[in-house]
């Protein structure tokens, strides 16, 4: 196999995984590593031990003292949603985890425009948090108390927490929303 071969399978193997919430393989020189399915880079040069690390795991809002216990909504077969738990757990929330079927309906309920829509939905002190929000953003949020029903990070941007694929980092915006349908930038990242 030639190299700029073997390069877009890597990349195109890790691209699936973050669709397809699989394992991929990523690799360097004299050491293959395998990354588990939570899309997180492996950064161990011990080719027995392998650490997991996210850039979304440095905690930025370390003095919160605000509501960690939160439910989260999600379908039983989506994989990045639990990546995402795992996220929050790092940061210190406490999580009910409702794996169900009755998403859309959900959504419904707690007045998410489709537009906002994501493949998760989270209730944390009767604020709506809807998608891959990194967790100190909901901390900040849930600090400062808006008159918002709560925020929203659309679709499944790749780089975000729950859904990282090594370097790649798509742009995306956390959205502030309102039971009126307002949305205002609540926080954006362009590099990260």
């Amino acid at each position: 196999m030639s190299k700029p071969y073997s390069k877009i399978t890597i990349a195109s193997i890790a691209i699936a995984a973050v669709v397809g919430g699989g394992i991929y393989l990523t690799s360097t020189s004299r050491v293959n590593k395998t990354v588990s399915n939570n899309n997180s880079a492996v950064a161990n040069n011990n080719p027995n031990q392998a650490t997991l690390v996210s850039i979304w795991d440095k905690e930025t809002e370390p003095n919160y003292l605000g509501t960690t216990e939160m439910t989260v909504y999600r379908s039983p077969s989506c994989g990045c949603c639990g990546v995402w738990v795992e996220h929050a757990k790092k940061h210190g929330f406490q999580i009910k985890d409702v794996k169900t079927e009755e998403m859309e309906a959900l959504k419904q309920k707690y007045n998410i425009p489709t537009a906002l829509a994501s493949c998760h939905t989270t209730i944390i002190d009767a604020y709506v948090m809807e998608g891959h929000i990194p967790a100190d953003d909901i901390k900040r949020f849930l600090t400062e108390k808006p008159q918002m029903a709560g925020l929203a990070l659309p679709g499944m941007p790749i780089g975000t927490p729950g859904m990282e694929a090594r370097d790649l980092k798509q742009p995306f915006q956390v959205l502030a929303f309102n039971d009126k349908g307002e949305v205002e930038v609540f926080k954006e990242y362009q590099s990260y």
